[in-house]
């Protein structure tokens, strides 16, 4: 279905891609991995006909047995493309009824004007029903951001599939989701392969990879470094890769070497309270999101917060950083309550407290230098000279693995991973004493997030800095989390050690949630739901103390 010989992608004198050769069969799921910027979006594009501003492919691609290539882009509707952010694929000011009528209505032949009818709603039918989404007049009828994430995504597969898509490429699925909804993306892709669909899945994820693929392709900066079947390719650590060059090496002076787990006893102690929520609830639109949530956080300690997509978790986040307004309860730092509003905190306050956003993106001018924006919080909170916040901001940027032509760089010409490292930089240079970390591991790759983490880990132990982390990844929990809070619902079902809950928690979301592997291909006990928790009452108040 797919073959690619010697394709090589290159752009302003430098090789993205390398002499890249692979064949994906009708049916079968190619995972391709490897860590930012090793080519893996760019052999996307590639297969969609596509090459970015300045780029130049050479090589061969065929799909279907036609040549592919951005002056001969694939037949018709025969590659579809799921994206990391499938809103972005999708209609915001149409119903989702009418957008599925006229893609089917293109490609359903009928020889009357009324079977042609019964054979589109027959369509639109069936597509729904095989990527898992209601036949009903509800759902027909909501705008797209009326939907979750993980709805979204379905319907994105299903204009591929209507329009009649025997390639798909998905782009990093599973970043930001849950256990659950990652389940539900290897069902979808697995019964994607099963109805002769060609699947090829550009992931960091290797449990995801693991799950679904029959082969694997690893690249690194460009070049294939291992290919074959996930199970001989991917071990526990994460792909193979070249040793790193001199220029690779993390320039810190706050990374040491650290353990595998982070549940040891050398930690900070966390005598005292930094930080207290009582009662935090709060409101979106009128509906309550936020029930009664009670923490208390110490300096040098480190507590996840877990839970379903639209659990609570960001609107936690935003409240601590004073972007969302409670409806009740109170919020402590140090003793004293903290203005609700960001506007209205003092300097002192602003800077104790740092959020990294889930979308780095959005949180970064477009158009302005990179450097310049990570080091001006030194100089509007610290009141810091701007030729010492440029030093500071550039001595954090290397640590997180930002080297000097990235720094140099607008943010629009960087990728997700790469603005991930820079928003965390960015906190860090107001030497915050509060880090409130929303799911800022799941743009990058394993060996960007073991340095990331590695480098959160060293300030908690050596400069008592406290973290609240949203994470959807168990590891994540495993290797930085003293304690685990769960939401469900807004409400706090479960808390307790990290090493109790990841290994014994009572409540059955709990354990899907802290379970990082997925079923095998093609297993049929694959679960696509879970039923809610017994129990949604609070488990009283969640204290890391």
């Amino acid at each position: 279905m797919i073959r690619v010989d010697g394709l090589c992608a290159d752009a302003g004198g430098q090789r993205l891609l390398r002499d890249v050769s692979c064949a994906v069969p009708a049916g079968d799921v190619l995972a391709v991995v490897g860590p930012s910027g090793s080519g893996k979006t760019t052999l996307g594009r590639a297969l969609l006909g596509e090459a970015g501003p300045g780029v130049r492919l050479t090589g061969d691609i065929e799909i279907d047995g036609r040549p592919v290539t951005p002056d001969m882009p694939p037949a018709g509707s025969t590659v579809g493309y799921i994206p990391q952010q499938p809103a972005a694929a999708l209609t915001p000011v149409r119903r989702i009824g009418p957008v599925l009528r006229e893609i089917a209505r293109r490609h359903t032949p009928a020889p009357s004007r009324r079977t042609r009818r019964a054979a589109i709603r027959q369509a639109v039918r069936a597509v729904l029903a095989r990527v898992g989404l209601p036949d009903d007049r509800d759902l027909l009828r909501r705008y797209p951001h009326q939907l979750s994430g993980g709805q979204q995504q379905r319907l994105v597969i299903a204009h591929a599939l209507l329009a009649g898509a025997r390639v798909l490429v998905a782009d990093e699925p599973t970043t930001g989701q849950d256990s659950l909804n990652r389940r539900d993306v290897a069902t979808e892709l697995r019964g994607l392969a099963a109805t002769g669909v060609a699947v090829v899945l550009l992931t960091h994820d290797l449990h995801l990879a693991r799950a679904v693929a029959d082969s694997t392709l690893v690249l690194d900066r460009g070049t294939v470094v291992a290919s074959g079947p996930p199970d001989t390719v991917l071990d526990h650590t994460g792909p193979a890769r070249p040793a790193p060059t001199p220029t690779d090496q993390p320039q810190s002076t706050v990374i040491t070497d650290r353990p595998q787990s982070t549940q040891t006893a050398d930690r900070a102690d966390g005598a005292g309270q930094l930080l207290r929520v009582t009662g935090l609830t709060a409101a979106h639109h009128g509906r309550t999101v936020l029930h009664d949530i009670d923490m208390v956080i110490g300096p040098g300690q480190r507590l996840a917060l877990v839970g379903r997509s639209g659990s609570g978790k960001t609107t936690v986040a935003r409240c601590l950083a004073g972007l969302h307004p409670p409806s009740g309860g109170s919020i402590e730092l140090d003793g004293r309550r903290l203005a609700c509003s960001i506007d209205r905190r003092q300097r002192a306050d602003l800077a104790a407290v740092q959020y990294v956003f889930q979308d780095p993106r959005a949180s970064f001018q477009p158009y302005a230098a990179l450097l310049d924006q990570v080091a001006r919080p030194a100089v509007r909170l610290h009141r810091q000279p701007t030729t010492d916040a440029l030093r500071t901001a550039h001595d954090l940027l290397r640590q997180v693995g930002i080297g000097d032509a990235l720094a140099a760089r607008r943010p629009n010409r960087l990728s997700g991973g790469e603005l991930q490292r820079a928003a965390l930089a960015r906190a860090l240079v107001a030497r915050p004493r509060l880090l409130v970390c929303d799911e800022i591991t799941s743009g990058l790759d394993h060996a960007n997030q073991d340095r990331i983490l590695g480098l959160l880990d060293e300030l908690c132990r050596t400069h008592r800095l406290a973290l609240l982390v949203i994470t959807h990844d168990p590891d994540v929990v495993d290797r930085l989390a003293d304690h685990v809070t769960v939401l469900d619902d807004g409400r706090g079902i479960e808390h307790g050690p990290a090493a109790t809950l990841l290994t014994a928690g009572r409540q059955p979301l709990t354990r899907a949630l802290l379970d990082p592997d997925l079923p095998r291909p093609r297993d049929p006990d694959l679960p696509r739901h879970l039923p809610r928790p017994a129990t949604t009452s609070s488990t009283g108040e969640m204290s890391t103390t």
